[in-house]
């Protein structure tokens, strides 16, 4: 018979490929025996991530744990402080002095108000200047300001006495002639104690030094200044100069600022509240918002500058990994794996290391604000979106930083691979 009258054999049905698949499971199985393989070398790689991670949570946190201090201590003082300057008002060219003598009084009487004093610079004579008596020794040539203040301003700086004490309303309303100091300007004109009943010459006028300063909550620059009652200023020297006119230094209880602000014009003078310009406190909570603000956007860049080492650190050791593990991804593609399976097993090793980073860091970060908070007798405050974001953050670290070498890994050809 000829070839072409032979049977043709039954058509037989072509056998499909089937592609291969992997496993969630297998695959971070995988990518978990690829860690264990060199251990030290997986936490040092995920070590970056840790310090990126942690650095971000701890200063996030200390940020606002510090935020919330500057808040107290801003309540503590300056929310409480309004300043009241005498403009003068239309009348400000013939009088230069608008405060009344008991201007103290009448503020001191509106609800919230603690102490309220008055106080000008003095304006001397040409050539006069501040010794002390009986050597006559001067500041060494300095010019010395000398401060008009009534009794309470000097209860509103809130002083701290190294010695004697502060003149009150006898000696201002008799116009006594002494004077208070403070210690770093009492020590440059020779006085130390006040048991010799030291004084002091302005001009050719003798003061009796009856305190000496050692601080103030307020107004430092008291402690740099000759302080005489207003009343003594007013009788000897005369009203303040028309350019520096006088000020009102008021202390109110938390919250009351800005009323008293409000309030303390009509208070002074009914018949001509416009002669004075109140200051009230800023808000404290734009203050801190805007304290935040900035301290925030810094922080944040140094966290970020951490993170992008940290990410550099693990694309760098994951592409070292891809280097020397070629054999094992020829193999593994010979065997029927297929690019996207490499590509997976890398990625999810770095994602891995990113999240075990980012979830030891966010610790760290966390134990840092603590602990610095309580050294500091602070009240700790961290945000739980931080807390929670943190260990996301790591992971999308590690993701991101995974991407290069596994896309590396995945183009490696087989034939290739295993000829090394």
């Amino acid at each position: 018979m000829s070839p072409d009258e032979l049977p043709k054999p039954p058509d037989q049905p072509r056998r499909r490929i089937t592609p291969s698949r992997q496993h969630l499971r297998d695959l971070f199985s995988e990518a978990l025996a690829g860690m264990l393989q060199r251990p030290a070398r997986s936490i040092l790689t995920a070590l970056g991530t840790v310090l990126g991670v942690g650095t971000f949570v701890a200063i996030l946190g200390l940020t606002a744990t510090a935020t919330g201090q500057i808040g107290d201590r801003f309540n503590a003082l300056t929310a409480t402080e309004v300043t009241i300057e005498d403009t003068g008002g239309p009348d400000a060219a013939v009088q230069p002095l608008m405060f009344t003598s008991d201007a103290d009084r009448r503020v001191a009487a509106l609800n919230g108000v603690e102490h309220a004093g008055v106080h000008w610079n003095v304006k001397l004579p040409p050539g006069t200047t501040v010794r002390a008596a009986p050597v006559g020794r001067d500041a060494g040539g300095q010019q010395i300001p000398v401060l008009a203040a009534s009794p309470g301003l000097l209860q509103a700086a809130g002083p701290h006495w190294a010695t004697g004490r502060g003149y009150d309303t006898f000696h201002d309303g008799r116009a006594e002639q002494v004077a208070v100091l403070g210690e770093g300007m009492a020590g440059r004109l020779g006085i130390t104690t006040l048991d010799t009943a030291p004084a002091i010459f302005i001009g050719d006028t003798p003061f009796t030094v009856i305190g000496i300063l050692a601080d103030t909550d307020r107004k430092a620059d008291l402690l740099l200044s000759v302080l005489i009652p207003r009343t003594t200023a007013e009788k000897i020297y005369g009203p303040p100069d028309p350019g520096d006119r006088a000020k009102m230094l008021v202390t109110t209880k938390i919250g009351a600022a800005r009323q008293t602000a409000g309030e303390a014009p009509y208070a002074l003078r009914p018949d001509a509240p416009d002669a004075f310009k109140p200051i009230p406190p800023p808000d404290p909570r734009s203050l801190r918002d805007n304290v935040t603000d900035d301290l925030g956007a810094l922080f944040l860049l140094l966290a970020g500058i951490c993170l992008i080492i940290g990410a550099v650190g693990i694309a760098n050791t994951t592409l070292v990994a891809v280097m020397e593990r070629t054999a094992e991804i020829g193999l593994r593609r010979a065997l029927g794996a297929r690019g996207r399976h490499i590509a997976g097993q890398f990625l999810a090793e770095s994602a891995t290391l990113g999240a075990l980073g980012g979830l030891v860091g966010t610790s760290l970060g966390t134990v840092t604000v603590v602990t610095t908070a309580a050294t500091k007798q602070w009240t700790p405050v961290i945000d739980p979106t931080t807390v929670a974001a943190a260990p996301l953050i790591g992971l999308t670290t590690g993701l991101l930083a995974g991407l290069y070498p596994a896309w590396r890994a995945a183009r490696i050809e087989p034939v290739e691979a295993l000829r090394r």
